[in-house]
């Protein structure tokens, strides 16, 4: 493990974490945007992150083989998805202009799959990730200042 590792991973940490932010405030800017590029209401993104796991890796001789899954590199972001598994909203609106005009569902307008206090869930969420991020930098700034201190004297 080298001097910088710890940071490196809770630098990786504080990238997905904000990135993840920007997505939420994405989320919450076209809570009811009811007509897109691509066509029908908005729909949810969400974020994918996964481990970064470089091979091969050292193993503990002292741990057995189904504990030891290798030390963490941090997160990477896999993807950003759209959420196709929750349904829009449908509200009755006649005079919405994006109303439905044909059909058993006649006179609604579908709106997006974003729910406010989901989103701000989420939103304190991935902030105390970050915060909790920066302090392990903040740690590993004091502990490398005091290290610093003690090799001067």
């Amino acid at each position: 493990m080298g001097l910088f590792t710890s940071v490196n991973i809770a630098s990786s940490g504080m990238g997905a974490q904000r990135l993840r932010t920007d997505v939420i405030a994405n989320n919450m800017a076209n809570v009811n945007t009811t007509r897109t590029n691509e066509g029908g209401a908005f729909r949810r993104a969400r974020v994918i992150m996964r481990p970064r796991v470089q091979q091969p890796y050292w193993r503990s001789p002292f741990l057995p083989q189904m504990l030891d899954n290798g030390p963490g590199k941090g997160v990477r972001v896999a993807r950003i998805e759209k959420d196709n598994t929750t349904e829009l909203r449908k509200v009755y609106d006649p005079t919405h202009p994006d109303r439905i005009l044909e059909g058993p569902d006649k006179d609604y307008v579908l709106y997006p799959n974003v729910d406010v206090v989901t989103e701000m869930v989420d939103l304190i969420e991935a902030n105390r990730m970050y915060e909790a991020n920066a302090q392990v930098v903040e740690g590993y700034k004091s502990m490398f200042q005091r290290a610093l201190e003690i090799g001067g004297r």
